[in-house]
């Protein structure tokens, strides 16, 4: 049998080998319906010239005055062109350093990604998506799918798992769809045999496991174990400090047992679940692996200093690495456990995923649709009321700058009789 879909992550920037080749050549995506922008295209617009818009908002910005959360809106609405995606950007960085930061809708962010992709612009939605805290941008699930969907399309996975890394640390794996999506990704962009940095392999980890988390199946079992076997990897090799940091996960050593649990948890399921023969594969090897980097690096204590400061591996660190011995004896007992109980699936992660792909994305995607639209429809109300609210404000700003030129004429009217009548008394 061929290698690993997963094996040559072990050694950090070596690549993936498939267990098998690929599954299908076809590959399984959102439907026409849940792509379709009528929807979205329908919904009131505000026609606005750009330019003037965007001069308005420079003239409130170096005035320090607050731009409101529907010019912003109109602002990105109106984008016909990939230059003016650009502007946009601008903008939403602008508008995310000024005071009314907290009141960027929700529909913009929408339609700002939506407006990416149509412009061929997309680089430019993952830049302000990785940079979300310069630019507020927290998509909801139906526009995250659209965006990892974007990249499938086109035969991305590197890219559809950037996204999915992004959906990770919002931890935004609640709707079904979007953990069919994001394990389909994550497994095919293994499946081609990437070359993978200690970061990519917390990312990748992390984004396994905390979707596996969301669904007790063989796909998600098998996706928490091969989560937890690379983030215990990188716990191992260069310290537990370097798995949590900015990550939304356990902050606790232990990632390798982690794993060996959720193999426990399978072996004593009396359900039909498994775990792929290929992740089980990927375990063996880092544990041997690691084992064979903690034996040179105690016969080498005397060199690589420098490279054991970066690695800030404290006392803790080299008490989990001490438990190497134990996880690997263990691994070997929950193996043959697994194999004797028939809980070992002979497909590939790749081909499970793309599995579940087929059967239940379909499925997942009707109530999605159905709340999109409904969104859509809250969206419009609130946005409605925010323009009427916006005119009943700016009504009575006029009014009251009328009142206060009617009383600063009468004043002066005033102060001019007064004037005259004093002037005839002398």
């Amino acid at each position: 049998m061929a290698a690993s879909v997963l094996k040559r992550c072990v050694t950090s920037l070596v690549k993936v080998k498939c267990l098998s080749p690929p599954v299908s050549a076809r590959r399984w995506l959102l439907s026409a319906a849940y792509t379709d922008t009528r929807v979205w295209e329908a919904t009131e617009k505000d026609p606005q010239n750009l330019a003037l818009l965007a001069s308005a908002m420079d003239k409130m910005y170096d005035r320090n005055l607050p731009v409101s959360s529907l010019t912003m809106s109109r602002f990105v609405d109106n984008i016909s062109s990939r230059e003016e995606v650009d502007q946009a950007e601008y903008y939403l960085y602008r508008f995310r350093h000024s005071p009314n930061c907290w009141y960027l809708r929700d529909w913009t962010i929408h339609g700002w990604i939506r407006q990416c992709l149509k412009y061929g612009a997309r680089e430019k939605a993952m830049h302000t998506l990785k940079n979300k805290v310069q630019y507020g941008i927290f998509p909801d699930d139906f526009t995250f799918n659209l965006l990892i969907d974007s990249y499938i399309k086109d035969g991305d996975f590197k890219g559809a798992c950037s996204v999915v890394e992004e959906v990770m640390l919002q931890e935004a794996f609640d709707l079904p769809s979007t953990r069919i999506l994001s394990l389909y990704a994550l497994g095919s962009y293994l499946a081609t045999r990437p070359q993978l940095t200690v970061s990519e392999e917390r990312a990748l980890g992390a984004s396994l496991l905390i979707c596996g988390l969301k669904q007790d199946n063989t796909v998600g079992l098998s996706a928490q174990l091969l989560g937890n076997a690379l983030l215990g990897k990188v716990e191992n090799s260069k310290g537990i400090h370097a798995v949590f940091k900015g990550m939304p996960l356990f902050w606790g050593h232990g990632y390798i047992g982690r794993a060996l649990a959720v193999m426990e948890r399978v072996a004593s399921a009396s359900g039909d679940v498994k775990l792929s023969k290929d992740t089980l594969d990927f375990m063996h090897d880092l544990l041997q692996k690691l084992s064979s980097d903690s034996d040179s690096s105690s016969g080498d204590e005397s060199g690589g200093e420098e490279e054991k400061k970066e690695d800030t591996i404290d006392e803790d660190d080299q008490a989990e690495q001490a438990k190497l011995p134990q996880y690997a004896s263990r691994f070997k007992e929950l193996s043959s456990q697994l194999e004797s109980q028939g809980k070992v699936d002979s497909a590939s992660f790749q081909a499970l995923v793309t599995s579940l792909a087929q059967q239940n994305l379909a499925a997942a995607e009707k109530p999605d649709v159905e709340q999109y639209e409904s969104r859509v429809q809250a969206w419009e109300a609130e946005k409605r009321r925010l323009v009427q609210r916006e005119k009943e404000m700016r009504e009575k700003a006029e009014k009251e700058l009328r009142e206060k030129a009617e009383q600063e004429k009468k004043e002066r009217l005033r102060s001019a009789k007064a004037a005259a009548q004093q002037a005839q008394r002398q």
